[in-house]
């Protein structure tokens, strides 16, 4: 018996970039069979539950359905596939809500890639959790100290309404929001006013303000 076509992990790799698709290929070949390749949240999704990898690679920072929302949906939609969340931050809000509520199995820090990919995917797909270790301190200290909330008051937001108000804070208008999210511009439109409520924030320009306070969006 060949036991490499017997044992190879399929993996689904979902990046938006082209060469750093390929060049994630070339580390997991020795024992990885990348079965597809998606370049937005929305096609990760469709491919994962058509093609039911092990692991899904998942870019965090892709354009269209964001990647956290694209984790949630793949766990609902291809429950045996494990998501390995693959992202240029390691802010402690974005680890925690993968591994939380979007319910990735693992979060691997793309400058770890190189040298870490290989061992994360052979992690999550022997069902165990697997950080990048430059992150791990991040959840033991949240661990040790709970955070309160994400806003003033120690409100709490869900994680359509952190999806919402990050794009919100790129500067996308209530219908583009809608487009993006896959939902009505009048659920959306909902979702600004909860904001505003929740938050007791008056105007778009305080929401951008209040998304790059608390890092929602990145400013590079």
């Amino acid at each position: 018996m060949n036991s490499n076509n017997h044992e190879r992990i399929r993996v689904l790799l979902a990046d938006d970039h082209r060469i750093l698709r390929e060049a994630l290929r070339g580390v997991l070949a020795p024992e990885c069979e990348v079965i597809g390749e998606a370049a937005s949240g929305e096609a990760a999704v469709a491919m994962a539950a058509q093609l039911r990898p092990h692991v899904v690679v998942l870019d965090i920072g892709m354009p269209g359905m964001g990647g956290l929302a694209a984790a949630h949906r793949i766990n609902r939609e291809a429950p045996g596939s494990k998501v390995l969340v693959l992202s240029q931050y390691d802010d402690e809000e974005y680890v925690i809500e993968a591994l939380g509520e979007a319910g990735a199995a693992g979060y691997l820090v793309k400058t770890d890639a190189a040298s870490e990919l290989l061992s994360a995917v052979r992690a999550v797909h022997a069902g165990r959790r697997y950080l990048s270790p430059s992150i791990a301190p991040i959840v033991l200290g949240r661990l040790r100290n709970p955070v309160r909330g994400d806003g003033p008051g120690g409100v709490r937001l869900t994680r359509r309404e952190r999806e919402v108000l990050r794009l919100i804070g790129e500067g996308s208008t209530t219908k583009e929001v809608a487009q993006r999210l896959g939902i009505s511009p009048k659920t959306a439109q909902v979702h600004r006013e909860n904001l505003k409520q929740k938050l007791d924030l008056r105007s778009t320009a305080a929401m951008v303000r209040y998304a790059i306070k608390h890092k929602l969006i990145r400013l590079d």
